[in-house]
């Protein structure tokens, strides 16, 4: 028999091992590569993060007889909605309903609350898309997932056009970032945001880019660990705010390999990264339960945390 229970710091380390061996076997059986080339027990900063954020914001299945965890996942409540964290199910238990029966505790969660679901699924992976799809998940937005190595000096290339000014962001910038989310994308998270500008674990590096009347019109984070080499999440009111803050980013990690998400109807933001060398390697839809409202201006979501 399987049962669901909320996870404990002492699932830490099984559910690190779970995320790395579920992901890296789908990944390797439908698509020839693994995502993850850390140490298995380097994906515990999902669980760390989550933690972190939300303490008790988790879920296994559990064998109950030999206590084995053949499910997990997180979600993350947040002021306008809940946003639905990394899933993995054992491989030995793929086609057992797992997914859905942990999917469904969420949703129940997020009804009693009367808060819309948000979660980023890829457009590959029709089993897991069709799994949210089913259970009254729409897709919103779609956005193409870009791969680049930095050479090890930085970017090379100067745009012939001015792009915004660029700094680190600081505690003082809290409260425009989150009224600029609330703007552009009708969410607000500002935990998130307390936590990145805090950085406990060294890992995060926020930046913000100011308009001529030196407001914030735009921010972007990213993370730099083995389980996780990414840009954002981010946002910014046009095109040209968001290519200044990535590029500060992609500086950032010169000598590197870094994933970040761009929207599908970002054109020039997507032209202005493959000038710079940056290919698709995937496909990801922001899917929701419940209500949502149209993005005015450029959203750049991640996968750590979860940021549909």
């Amino acid at each position: 028999m399987l049962a669901i229970r909320p996870m404990l710091p002492s699932d830490f380390s099984e559910v690190a091992e779970l995320i790395y061996l579920s992901t890296n076997s789908w990944y390797q059986q439908n698509l020839g590569h693994s995502i993850f080339s850390c140490k298995p027990q380097e994906a515990r900063l999902f669980c760390e993060v989550y933690e972190d954020l939300d303490p008790g914001c988790g879920l296994v299945m559990v064998h109950e007889e030999t206590g084995l965890i053949a499910g997990s996942c997180f979600y993350h409540p947040r002021e306008t909605h809940v946003s639905l964290g990394i899933m993995n199910v054992h491989p030995n238990y793929f086609g057992h309903g797992i997914a859905g029966k942990i999917l469904r505790e969420i949703i129940a969660y997020a009804d009693n609350r009367d808060l819309p679901i948000r979660l980023i699924s890829s457009a590959l992976n029709l089993d897991s898309y069709s799994l949210y799809n089913r259970h009254g998940f729409s897709p919103v937005n779609l956005y193409q997932d870009m791969v680049i190595s930095v050479p090890r000096g930085g970017l090379n290339d100067e745009p012939a056009y001015e792009l915004s000014p660029v700094r680190e962001a600081s505690p003082s910038d809290l409260v425009s970032m989150g009224q600029l989310e609330f703007e552009v994308s009708g969410i607000s998270r500002e935990k998130d945001y307390c936590y990145f500008l805090e950085n406990t674990l060294g890992n995060w590096r926020t930046v913000v880019s100011v308009d001529e009347n030196g407001e914030v019109d735009g921010f972007l984070v990213s993370i730099d660990h083995p389980a996780s080499r990414l840009i954002g999440p981010g946002l910014a009111r046009s095109e040209k705010a968001m290519e200044s803050l990535l590029r500060a980013q992609l500086n950032h990690f010169a000598g590197q390999t870094v994933v970040f998400l761009v929207p599908g109807d970002a054109s020039e933001l997507i032209l202005a990264a493959y000038q710079l060398g940056a290919k698709n390697c995937e496909i990801h839809v922001t899917q929701v339960r419940g209500t949502s409202q149209p993005v005015n201006g450029i959203v750049m979501p991640t996968f750590m945390p979860e940021t549909a």
